[in-house]
């Protein structure tokens, strides 16, 4: 299964460095930003391999 959805924030010090979601979370580590959220390419890859239930797993 996927990690995240979304970026991840460190839960014990709110850092934003580390990214392993599907979404891009407009934020960085001092807590500027706008929280925009940007689908990144492996979003539509999983959604292509959602969408034909594994069959395609081209990246």
């Amino acid at each position: 299964t996927a990690w995240g959805c979304m970026d991840l924030v460190a839960a014990g010090s709110g850092e934003m460095k580390k990214r392993y979601g599907f979404i891009y979370v407009d934020r960085d580590n001092r807590g500027n930003g706008t929280l925009d959220r940007t689908p990144k390419d492996s979003f539509y890859w999983y959604q292509k391999v959602i969408q034909t239930n594994g069959e395609d797993l081209s990246y």
